[in-house]
């Protein structure tokens, strides 16, 4: 058994984006409050980091290379040992019916860019 209380551990935040500079700026700006960030720049990766890793929360842009949001977000929501793992759609596709295919395909949360960081780190907060 570890030593050390569950409480104690930093979050682990996995971002998923094909915009370097997009995940420099969030990795810099969740790591100041104090979590553990994990990248990835395309759909696949994500998934295999999202099941290697267990992050409490991934933040997962809709449009990406080899598979997109929608694709990723549904699949890990229906495997048993990544379904509870907290998932943030976060795109600039802001029409509703974007926001609703979002959260049919499983996502806690969708979120439009631009935002302000604030928005984003208090959406983790209360998740992580």
């Amino acid at each position: 058994h570890c030593w050390f209380k569950e409480e104690s551990m930093p979050k682990r935040i996995l971002i998923v984006d094909d915009e370097p500079r997009y995940l420099r700026l969030l990795e810099a700006n969740l790591k100041t409050e104090g979590y553990t960030v994990v990248t990835a720049a395309d759909g696949e990766e994500a998934l295999t980091k999202a099941a290697s890793l267990h992050p409490d929360v991934i933040l997962l842009d809709i449009v990406l290379p080899k598979k997109n949001g929608f694709q990723v977000c549904r699949q890990l929501k229906t495997a048993p040992d990544t379904k509870d793992i907290k998932v943030v759609l976060v795109s600039s596709k802001s029409q509703d019916t974007d926001r609703f295919w979002g959260l049919r395909q499983g996502a806690d949360e969708y979120l439009t860019k631009p935002y302000r960081m604030e928005e984003l780190v208090e959406l983790v907060g209360r998740y992580a």
